[in-house]
């Protein structure tokens, strides 16, 4: 009964759920109780995807549920984000302080009290629980640290009157090149408007996203501590000013790569994948050349016309190259994502289209050459750690962000216009595996996965900063 407890409770979205449960399986680790908090809506979609048995934990790894007040469904899919983001802080508060209650009041009898919260960055709301129960709150972050220092920056755009958009025409009309040079750790060579994430692209004022992430990059000096996905080597200029904000910020990635130094297998099988994983990619991809392959996949919330999928398909079949393409159902708003009888014809043998895939073990896979996806941040931490270049076409959120350091600052990837067509997703795809600039981008790729080994390896600077945060942060008395 003397354990540590950290209570975990992630953003309901399958790109936040992933890594806070890589850091509660490093501290579980680290010799503490874990609960483990997800919705009602996604704790039975794991259950649908992972087995009856697979939420059934073990003795101090145990899982909770609580509503997000939306209405009930069975649906495959990631819910409305917007309609997340306005139903989760109101409905979901009081139904967390119960949990926190319950298990604080030795309802379970063998569970320890709970020690701390580790909350979602984008849950603020869970700061109010913590004041009530007396205990320390990590904020978790799950962007970049270049995505979450540009959400900081959402206020001072709207009162310098850069957004709200006086309408929405501005998007294609090359205002969104507007460069900003005023932003500490923002201010290299023409920084633009386009590169923020892509919630300032609103007309209206009370836009339930700007103001969402307004509000919640206001809690960051709010948090006892702020925990990031990164590691110090890639990111320096974007953390210093979030220092500032937040002296107690502890960067602690790439976190697949500290799962290394998990030796108990006990937690290895849990697994937080909403959709089923066809694992049969792996064997498809084993009888591949060394780096011949393209990974396609755009994430768990990204939707797309059907003209652009059909693009996308087109690009690929005429690139030539052997393609591994994950579609999820929903894909394509509302309908099934179908290409037509004559693209599976011309690409038979040499492309594998599933609907979702073992992602790190993907990129760990020496015969994946380059990576085209939504530049989701997972996406592009477990890239850089494969040393997979990336070829980028952003969606949402601070993926725009994502795309700019990637492709100018970091130089490991290249961008696919919003405005999709197969010629250029072909001449990008051949490029990227057989041009001289490919090569200069692989190469920038090694280079930055080396920098994230030296920083998850003992006494690097990952290493420590989990250690820290540990021993001053979630241990200290």
């Amino acid at each position: 009964m003397e354990k540590p407890h950290a209570i975990c409770i992630p953003y309901p979205a399958q790109g936040h759920i992933n890594p806070m449960m890589k850091l509660a399986k490093l501290l579980h680790f680290k010799g503490f109780h874990i609960s483990f908090v997800n919705t009602h809506y996604n704790h039975k979609r794991l259950l649908r995807s992972r087995g009856s048995s697979s939420l059934d934990g073990l003795p101090d790894f145990r899982f909770y549920s609580i509503p997000d007040g939306l209405p009930p469904s069975d649906v495959e899919a990631t819910q409305s984000i917007p309609a997340l983001c306005e139903s989760v802080p109101k409905q979901s508060f009081e139904p967390f302080c119960e949990l926190i209650s319950r298990l604080k009041g030795g309802e379970e009898s063998d569970v320890p009290p709970p020690t701390c919260i580790i909350s979602d960055g984008c849950m603020s709301f869970t700061l109010k629980a913590a004041q009530k129960f007396g205990l320390p709150e990590v904020l978790f972050w799950t962007p970049s640290a270049c995505g979450v220092l540009a959400y900081t920056h959402h206020h001072d755009l709207v009162e310098r009157g850069y957004t709200p958009l006086k309408d929405m025409s501005e998007v294609t009309n090359g205002y969104l090149e507007t460069s900003l040079d005023w932003i500490p750790g923002m201010n290299s060579s023409n920084y633009q408007l386009k590169d923020f994430p892509s919630f300032i692209r609103t007309t209206d004022i009370n836009d339930t996203m700007l103001n969402y992430f307004i509000t919640e990059a206001a809690a960051i000096p709010r948090g006892s501590t702020v925990v990031l996905n990164t590691f110090d080597a890639l990111e320096q200029d974007s953390l210093n000013p979030l220092i500032v904000l937040n002296p107690r910020t502890f960067t602690i990635g790439p976190l697949h790569l500290m799962q290394q130094h998990i030796e108990n297998d006990q937690v290895k099988h849990i697994g937080s994948n909403l959709w089923k994983e066809d694992e049969s990619c792996i064997s498809w991809l084993d009888t591949k050349d060394p780096g011949s392959v393209v990974y396609v996949n755009f994430g768990s919330i990204t939707v797309m016309t059907k003209e652009q999928l059909i693009e996308f398909g087109w690009g690929l079949a005429n690139s030539k190259k052997d393609f591994l393409w994950i579609t999820r159902p929903d894909i394509v708003g509302g309908n099934e994502a179908m290409m037509p009888p004559e693209f599976v014809d011309e690409t038979k043998g040499r492309g594998m289209v599933t609907s979702w895939c073992p992602q790190e073990q993907v990129l760990k896979h020496p015969t994946i050459g380059a990576f085209l996806t939504h530049s989701g941040w997972n996406s592009i931490i477990e890239s850089i750690s494969s040393g997979v270049p990336v070829i980028c076409w952003p969606f949402f959120a601070e993926q725009q962000t994502n795309c700019r350091y990637s492709c100018v600052e970091w130089g490991i990837g290249m961008e696919i216009d919003s405005n999709v067509k197969r010629e250029e997703v072909e001449a990008q795809v051949r490029e990227m595996m057989d041009g001289k600039k490919g090569k200069m981008i692989k190469c920038k790729a090694l280079e930055s996965k080396k920098k994230a080994e030296e920083a998850i390896a003992i006494e690097g600077s990952s290493y420590l900063n989990f250690d820290k945060l540990v021993t001053e942060v979630l241990l200290r008395k």
